[in-house]
């Protein structure tokens, strides 16, 4: 499978033309045997192999940061599955929303009371 398809990483480089914004990710990369998780807001435009966004290795810490595509499409896990791409994730909120939803419950969450508090806006 593709982890990114033409119109994503059309998406994905238009957003990297504009590292400030807070964008929407565009998609979500998993590991079907393990616990790991991406949220991928961006891409370099200078250097489309580096995607940015929210990284959930299942070790209880999900941080934003960088990801080469490569590393990941040449991953090969147990029984031969590598990376896929969630093909029904549709972002629904910037990426700093998904951030605090994950600092607060410890793992990358895309619906439930941690998004929903992270989602409101502050008082």
């Amino acid at each position: 499978m593709d982890l990114v398809t033409p119109e994503i990483r059309e998406q994905l480089i238009a957003n990297g033309r504009n590292p400030d914004g807070n964008h929407v990710p565009a998609v979500k990369w998993f590991n079907p045997v393990g616990a790991a998780t991406w949220l991928i807001t961006d891409a370099d435009p200078e250097d489309p192999d580096i995607h940015f966004g929210l990284a959930d290795l299942g070790f209880g810490c999900p941080e934003l940061g960088s990801v080469r595509l490569s590393e990941l499409q040449n991953y090969e896990g147990p029984f031969g599955l590598g990376i896929e791409r969630d093909l029904f994730f549709t972002g629904r909120h910037p990426i700093s929303v998904y951030a605090k939803a994950a600092r607060d419950a410890g793992r990358i969450v895309e619906s439930g009371p941690e998004l929903d508090a992270a989602a409101k806006p502050s008082a």
